[in-house]
Order: structure tokens, then C-alpha cells, then sequence
């Protein structure tokens, strides 16, 4: 394949600095995180897709909060109704709302949508902007999310799609099944398959089927001359076998995710990240899109970052998040100490 040498480089530097940042913020280093402006300026997804945010948020509140149902059609419909929205602020009104957990024996068609209404009438946005689920009237409804309702009461209520996704035999399967239903694209049938692939119902080789997004298309143009009949698809699957080599060719000191090399999705997200980077760092490169949309905001929060317990990392995480808490303790003391010993200065040596 023939690469633009500048760009294709570019993406896995850019995968070091933002897994750079990911540690930096972790070890409660203070910003700027990074020496590059770029990603110091706008929002970048993280290198790996299961650190992101609201991924947490699935994989710990969503999928394995312990005092969730581990029913596999419970879990089905929980991670179909939250990521369909890809909200957190959705995801807890509707609790809220509801005064107790989203569960199969609660799941009413009528009620979450009138739930949702409500909150859009108080002038909530419930859908995120990170990529847009398809809008139509498939299932007669007027509003796009009673549409999106009445798929989910389709998959997991009526046709128990549950019990054909345990059964699948391969992760493209598990795709396969989700794309047979409408208002999902697929794209999103692939972050769907990926989503419950986290969970304990299913257990497939994430690297065993990728597809690419249209980000991701734009990323791989920006990346590649000519990629000489290899698909997309092909291509990221070569990012991701190449990966070590690569970052060693160009002397990057690439922190994996304690040991977890980058999988399929995760190279396929950086190719998305890449070309957003690109508008920013190779303006006259030909692009369909000459801007970043978002700015970079801190989050208040540290995230106590929790994955997938099947991965035989969080051990390790736990490791250091505790190390990062007596960091801040000990940093916390000594600001205290500090200002203690300035008052007391002051005491005895009083202003005349």
C-alpha cells in the first residue's frame, strides 16, 4: 500500500499523545497534558473506545452494576436502550423519572416515550451528537424516539433477539442479526455488537470483524495514496496487526491500556480521530470537513475507570487509581501543611 508518509505517521503519533493524555490526567498531573496544542484545544476521543466516557458508563452503571438483573435479555434491552440514545443525562432521567431501575418488567412502549417527551418539552437534547441514529417512521410513530422505542419492544420483547445472539457463532454474526432490524445502520449495528460483546452474554475476538465508519473512510483516504484493493476493512485489520512495529519505527513510546494492545475498533476510531486532527494540523489537505465541531472541556470528575472483567485488566487498574488517590492525599497534606505553617509565620511574626 502507498501511504501518505506525513499523515499515516501522524495517526500513530497522535495515538500516543492522546494515550499520553488518557495516563497524564489518571496520574492527576496538572494541564496541560500534552505539549501539542491541537489536542490541547479540541475534544478527541481516547485511543481506546472503552475509556471514553459514556463507554464507562455502560460497561460499569449499564452492564455491571451488581445490582442490575444479569439476565441476558435484561442486559440486552439495557444496552440497546442506552446506547440507542448514547446519553447519560437520558439514561438517568428515565431512572429518575421512574423512581427505579430500567428493567424488562417496567420496559413500557407508552411510558418511556411519554418519559422522554416530557424531557424534551423542558428543553433536554436526549440523543447524543457523536453519530446519529437513523430517523424514520418505520413503526408508525411521529417522533424519532417512539420510533426508536418500538424497535427496542421489537428486538427484545417480540422477537427475543437475546436467544440469537447467544447462539451466534462468530462477532460478524452477532452484526448480522442486529443489521436485520431497521433505524440501524451499519455503523451502529457494529457499535451495538461491540457494546454487548463487553458484556459476560457473549465472548468473540473483537479483532475477529470490523467495519469502518464514515469517519473512519475519511481517516483512511487522508492516510493512504492508494491502499491497492484492500477494503476498509482490510486495511484496519493491517493497523491493528502492525501496530508494535510501527510505534517502534517511529520511536513512540506507546502506553497500551495496562497490556491491552489496540483492537479493531480501537484503530478503526483512530482513523476518525486522525481525520478530525487533520483539519486542524493539514488545513489544505482535501477534506469534506474543514472544521472541528467541539473544544476541549475538563471534566469535573476523575473517572474510577472499570473494564470489561474479562479482559484480566482491571486488577492492574485498580493498582493505579489507588496509587493516583494516595498522590492526591499526600499532595493534599501538603498544601494543608504549607498553609498551616503561613499562618503560624504570620502569628509570630505579626505586620507593624
Amino acid at each position: 500500500m502507498q501511504v501518505r508518509q506525513e499523515i499515516f505517521d501522524t495517526y500513530w503519533r497522535f495515538a500516543a499523545m492522546r494515550q499520553e493524555v488518557f495516563f497524564n490526567k489518571i496520574n492527576n498531573l496538572p494541564p496541560p497534558w500534552t505539549s501539542d496544542p491541537i489536542i490541547n484545544t479540541y475534544k478527541f476521543c481516547n485511543a481506546y473506545r472503552a475509556s471514553d466516557r459514556v463507554s464507562q458508563y455502560l460497561i460499569k452503571n449499564v452492564i455491571y452494576d451488581d445490582n442490575r438483573s444479569k439476565n441476558q435479555e435484561e442486559v440486552i434491552l439495557r444496552i440497546l436502550l442506552f446506547k440507542i440514545f448514547n446519553k447519560i443525562e437520558t439514561w438517568e432521567y428515565l431512572e429518575k423519572q421512574l423512581g427505579e431501575y430500567i428493567t424488562l418488567s417496567n420496559f413500557d412502549l407508552n411510558l418511556y416515550s411519554n418519559i422522554l417527551q416530557e424531557a424534551m418539552n423542558l428543553g433536554h437534547v436526549i440523543y447524543t451528537s457523536a453519530y446519529m441514529s437513523c430517523a424514520s417512521k418505520e413503526f408508525g410513530y411521529d417522533k424519532k424516539h417512539q420510533n426508536h422505542l418500538a424497535l427496542i419492544d421489537k428486538m427484545v420483547v417480540q422477537d427475543r433477539v437475546d436467544k440469537r445472539i447467544v447462539k451466534a457463532k462468530h462477532f460478524e454474526d452477532v452484526f448480522q442479526i442486529i443489521q436485520e432490524y431497521p433505524l440501524l445502520g451499519k455503523f451502529m449495528a457494529y457499535q451495538l455488537a461491540t457494546d454487548i460483546n463487553y458484556s459476560e452474554i457473549i465472548n468473540f475476538d473483537e479483532n475477529s470483524f470490523t467495519i469502518a465508519g464514515p469517519g473512519a473512510e475519511r481517516g483512511i483516504n487522508k492516510c493512504f495514496l492508494d491502499t491497492e484493493g484492500k477494503t476498509y476493512t482490510d486495511v484496519i485489520h493491517w493497523m491493528t496487526e502492525n501496530q508494535e512495529k510501527e510505534f517502534q519505527r517511529l520511536g513512540l513510546n506507546f502506553q497500551s491500556l495496562w497490556g491491552r494492545p489496540l483492537q479493531a475498533i480501537d484503530c478503526q476510531n483512530l482513523f476518525c480521530e486522525t481525520d478530525k486532527y487533520c483539519r486542524a494540523a493539514f488545513p489544505d489537505l482535501k477534506s469534506n470537513r474543514k472544521k472541528i465541531k467541539s473544544k476541549f472541556t475538563s471534566t469535573p470528575q476523575p473517572i474510577d475507570y472499570f473494564y470489561p472483567p474479562k479482559w484480566h485488566i482491571n486488577d492492574k487498574v485498580q493498582k493505579t487509581l489507588v496509587q493516583r488517590l494516595v498522590a492526591s492525599e499526600i499532595t493534599s497534606l501538603q498544601l494543608l501543611n504549607n498553609s498551616n505553617c503561613q499562618q503560624l509565620s504570620l502569628q509570630l511574626n505579626p505586620i507593624v
